[in-house]
């Protein structure tokens, strides 16, 4: 029964791209929504709203504990209303520092830990653009902070997703970014992601080409590099490339931001995780990777995912941000496909849910919001129905091997063709590609049987062997 109500659900969704998706997603109220009246039909094993918690997820790192804490200074949303009330930053910083430089940062984002890495204690660190403005002002304890991050002797990188013109344009809005001369042990470095509104006018004219009924080959090919869709998912992975080299080859912490810090910024963190730790390409590790990144770190997903591309009326903040992200993740995916635990039904299906959804998970742009509609009490996690064990079964990649090592995508436009399981997804016949699917998944576990029993005979005979050395034994 709930199998059926959830293909509904997903018909729903569908209907939704192709005709009127801003009945489902401009209400006034957020409260008037679907997931606020949507009951569950299976049994909740895990609440999905407790199963990342920032506690859970420091823990983790054990060996980080001598030179990083976890902060309650923003409990109450008031240092920065896009932050979730605990943030981990380094031990030597107290909240009163951490107060200071709030007001240093664009929207209060003060620099704080996205991850650590264990092969040698590197960081990866995220925050807001420095309001250092046209007077060049600074920072002391936001100087102090960042090199808190820093071993003795060690340098460290600033990652600008902007261009140094862009960069050097909101100086006079209020804006920039780390002059040298404070910050003599960091060098920047500019790697240029185009912003949220380029972003849809791309994912427009990419559903436009995807959409062509023509069939011209010139014209499809013209439409679609038109779109530059390719072009920000090289940019995007390029960047996050750079930042993983950065800590695992050149063994240097970095600081990764744009402007406001909730969109290109959590695009390279989150990427770069996935490159270097195993655990980020596990189902739970992904998942976990969403929460934290993504909605803990406050990417508006309100405002980002209010509508989709088919859309008639446009929408001042949207954006496909997400999306972008997935994408990219998918291109490494299919470039490494036995290193992920899950598969790319996994990432439709997050994908699906970020647009519209039964859940209550992308609801809210941050946390302050979630916390405000109660969505914890109101609503069910979408955690909660993923992690059961038969739906899980859905999402597993069958030719997954864990895989503990560092994985390099390929940046060459060669490598990085269109995603056609979602921009595709009507244009194809996917009966061909499930029966060649499901006989995959027939093949692996034959072949497991058969090296299971093999393993079995194995032991048998070195029984046999042990007996027939204790009886020739005198």
């Amino acid at each position: 029964m709930e199998e059926m109500c959830f293909q509904w659900w997903v018909f729903l969704f569908c209907l939704s791209f192709l005709f009127a998706p801003q009945a489902l997603s401009t209400l006034d109220s957020i409260t008037l929504m679907y997931p606020f009246f949507y009951r569950p039909m299976f049994e909740v094993i895990e609440d999905g709203w407790h199963s990342f918690l920032p506690e859970q997820e420091f823990e983790l790192y054990s060996s980080a504990a001598s030179e990083w804490r976890l902060s309650y200074v923003n409990k109450e949303f008031a240092v920065c209303p896009s932050y979730p009330p605990i943030v981990t930053v380094p031990k030597s910083i107290d909240d009163e520092a951490l107060r200071k430089v709030a007001t240093f940062r664009h929207g209060g984002r003060f620099p704080v830990l996205s991850y650590y890495h264990k092969k040698n204690g590197m960081v990866i660190m995220r925050s807001g653009q420095p309001l250092t403005g046209t007077n060049g002002r600074r920072c002391k304890e936001d100087e102090k902070l960042i090199n808190a991050t820093l071993r003795a002797g060690k340098r460290g990188y600033i990652i600008d997703t902007r261009s140094l013109n862009v960069a050097q344009q909101a100086r006079a809005k209020g804006g920039g970014f780390e002059q040298e001369a404070h910050y003599p042990q960091w060098r920047r470095i500019h790697k240029s992601i185009e912003r949220y509104h380029i972003l849809q006018e791309s994912l427009i004219k990419l559903v436009e080409a995807c959409n062509d009924q023509t069939h011209n080959m010139d014209r499809w090919l013209s439409k679609l590099e038109a779109s530059n869709w390719l072009t920000h998912i090289k940019e995007i992975l390029t960047a996050a490339c750079l930042a993983a080299q950065c800590i695992d080859r050149e063994g240097a912490s970095i600081l990764i931001h744009g402007t406001e810090g909730t969109d290109s910024t959590l695009q390279v963190t989150s990427l770069a995780q996935i490159i270097l730790e195993p655990r980020s390409r596990t189902i739970r590790g992904f998942e976990a990777l969403v929460e934290r990144e993504w909605l803990q770190a406050g990417h508006p997903f309100q405002q980002r995912c209010a509508q989709s591309a088919y859309c008639n009326t446009k929408q001042k903040w949207e954006a496909p941000v997400f999306l972008l992200f997935l994408d990219c993740v998918w291109q490494i995916l299919r470039q490494f496909p036995c290193s992920f635990e899950f598969n790319e039904n996994f990432l439709i299906m997050l994908f699906e849910h970020a647009y519209a959804s039964q859940f209550g998970t992308f609801l809210g742009n941050n946390e302050s919001e979630r916390c405000k509609l109660k969505l914890q009490q109101k609503t069910m996690s979408l955690w909660s129905w993923v992690n059961q064990p038969g739906e899980l079964s859905k999402f597993t990649n069958p030719l997954f091997e864990a895989n503990n090592l560092v994985i390099w995508p390929s940046v060459a436009p060669q490598s990085l063709p269109l995603w056609e399981g979602i921009f595709l997804r009507w244009n194809r016949s996917s009966k061909y590609l499930d029966e060649a699917y499901e006989e995959m998944v027939n093949i692996i576990e034959y072949n497991k049987e058969l090296q299971a029993k093999v393993n079995i005979l194995r032991r048998q005979l070195a029984e046999l062997e042990t007996e027939d050395g204790m009886q020739e034994s005198p």
